[in-house]
């Protein structure tokens, strides 16, 4: 049998399925006497002193083989002890609450919270709250730890999903493969999986109840597919398959470092999007020609108060000094809507993708914008500075913000503070209204970054974030493809720079038409960045042209992936 999957890391692997079923806690909700409200709180404090005991040793380990992944552990270690939750629990407990009830009552109302954010990359967070829930629990109940760190034989790992700590701590050198139920490209099994080069095969409905322990499979992380008892023909197969994906990858890696050209020696300018800068994020960036999208609202999750103005300076300060004279581009707070902090409350609202999000929460929360301006003007002095407003859908959108910008300036002129005076101040392009009047916008800005994303999204009316509609969610829409092209346009004319940092940046089928458009400045996750820069390397400046435009004549989405797939098989 063959099972479809979404491969987020890719590779190709065959080997012998083990099912891995973390320890799901069934909790008794029954109540306790008031003469039992002690015991129960000191029984809580006891198992939560033993998964800390647990998540220490798993860091001490981590931090000698990874340090990148010990501060996973280091984070669960911060929901371990959060003050509010922990306060709350003790709440539930002293209301008559067994410990095992209390626990599990204020993490699922956390998990539910963060569950429901619009922003994939804040849902993902909520397996980190699973992961300190269920860890919690088992310690409630003396269940000793199981995971993935002690394998005795290399085996392709079948699961519902992997908790971070499960990912950060399994053998990867006994890992061949995952396969998963759920999860995305941006979840904590998929940026591991990619980190340590493990293929991985997510989303593969039912997973668990259609294998077997000792089943033999191939997982091609690379076309979406599971095979299940494969013959030997197919094994053969699929093993010149993985040695020839093998060889592609060794030759990709080799265009990580160097800048890229295309093949008639045009310069494209690759950046890196990054959003914490953390040590991972800022090595990344030696590889690239600067960081094409800061996204600050980063700085900001995780946490019970608002980032400081000299925390924020110290950071925006380091990737400055890190990039040199290569553009750093700021996105300012992206955040509102169903996309919440825990740091901000927000009022609930039936639209949040069409509501008060991102420039426009900031331009009615002044305050916290002109902090972030504050910071961002004073660390400009250490770098290449390029503040980039969100959602923007107009040009009293622009004019208000920069207005807020000549306010912050004149307030650091007064109080003789310090700042760069050699800021570049742009837009992101997301909302159809600013890419349709972009020969209105270049006059506003210095520059302009689209953000395909959600330019599809608002393009093509659709929920990104909804599954039931997904085939709805077209990123080759012949329609996103020339509001694309007239926004590229229009800044050219005008001599300003336009780049990409939504996901078609570092598209393999998107970047022929990107650079037909006449785009020549791309940025995209760091891994993505060798392999955008072997298809720039394989391109050709005037076919590319000819292939944008011939897309943009096409009537569907199908067409025009059918055409480049075909078009770039000598060259993918």
């Amino acid at each position: 049998m063959v099972y479809q999957g979404n491969p987020v890391s890719e590779g190709i692997a065959m080997g012998k399925v083990m099912l891995y079923e973390p320890f799901v806690p069934a909790v008794d909700v029954a109540t306790i006497a008031k003469d039992e409200i002690p015991a129960a709180v000191d029984h809580y404090e006891k198992a939560r002193n033993s998964a800390k005991q647990e998540l220490e040793a798993l860091r001490t380990r981590l931090q000698q083989d990874d340090p990148q992944k010990a501060k996973i552990i280091t984070a669960h270690m911060d929901i371990l002890f959060d003050v509010a939750m922990e306060e709350e629990i003790h709440d539930a407990i002293s209301d008559g609450k067994s410990t095992e009830a209390a626990v599990d009552k204020i993490f699922k109302k956390y998990i539910k919270i963060i569950s429901k954010a619009a922003d994939e990359r804040i849902r993902e967070r909520a397996s980190d709250l699973e992961d300190v829930r269920c860890r919690l629990l088992r310690n409630c109940m003396g269940v000793p730890e199981r995971n993935l760190a002690f394998l005795t034989e290399p085996v392709i790992v079948v699961a519902k999903d992997l908790f971070p700590s499960d990912t950060a701590s399994m053998d990867r050198k006994k890992v061949q493969a995952i396969v998963t139920e759920v999860g995305g490209p941006t979840s904590h099994t998929a940026i591991i999986a990619r980190s340590y080069e493990i293929p991985a095969l997510l989303g593969v409905e039912n997973a668990l109840s259609l294998l077997h322990n000792g089943q033999s499979v191939v997982v091609d992380a690379v076309d979406g597919r599971l095979m299940t008892d494969p013959s030997e023909e197919e094994l053969k197969e699929y093993g010149k398959k993985a040695d020839l994906f093998q060889l592609r990858a060794e030759e990709t890696k080799k265009y990580l470092d160097g800048d890229a050209f295309t093949k008639d020696g045009t310069k494209i300018e690759v950046e890196l999007n990054i959003g914490s800068a953390n040590a991972q994020e800022i090595d990344g960036m030696r590889h690239t020609n600067g960081v094409g999208l800061f996204r600050s609202e980063f700085l900001y999750m995780g946490r019970d108060t608002l980032p400081t103005e000299e925390e924020q300076y110290k950071i925006y300060r380091k990737v400055l000094m890190q990039a040199g004279d290569d553009p750093v581009i700021l996105r300012t707070l992206d955040i509102g809507g169903d996309k919440k902090l825990d740091c901000l409350q927000l009022p609930k609202e039936d639209n949040p993708f069409l509501g008060n999000r991102a420039l426009r929460l900031c331009l009615s929360h002044r305050d916290i914008f002109k902090t972030q301006l504050r910071a961002a003007l004073r660390a400009g002095t250490a770098g290449n500075l390029w503040l980039m407003f969100p959602m923007v859908g107009s040009l009293d959108d622009i004019r208000n913000a920069k207005e807020v910008v000549r306010e912050v300036q004149q307030e650091l002129d007064c109080e003789k503070i310090e700042y760069s005076k050699k800021i570049k101040i742009g837009i992101m392009i997301e909302i159809p209204a600013i890419a349709m009047i972009a020969d209105l916008a270049v006059k506003e800005v210095d520059f302009a970054s689209i953000g395909t994303n959600d330019l599809c999204q608002y393009t093509t009316a659709v929920d990104r974030m909804n599954q039931n509609i997904a085939k709805y969610y077209q990123s080759y829409h012949p329609a996103l493809l020339r509001l694309i092209r007239y926004a590229v346009e229009q800044f050219h004319k005008a001599g300003k720079p336009i780049s990409v940092c939504g996901e078609l940046g570092g598209d393999r089928l998107a970047m022929p038409v990107l650079l037909g458009f006449g785009m020549r400045r791309v940025s995209m996750g760091i891994s993505a960045v060798a392999r955008a820069k072997k298809i720039i390397s394989r391109l050709d400046l005037g076919e590319a042209r000819n292939m944008a435009e011939r897309v943009c004549q096409m009537e569907t989405a199908g067409d025009v992936e059918a055409y480049l797939t075909d078009a770039l098989k000598d060259i993918l």
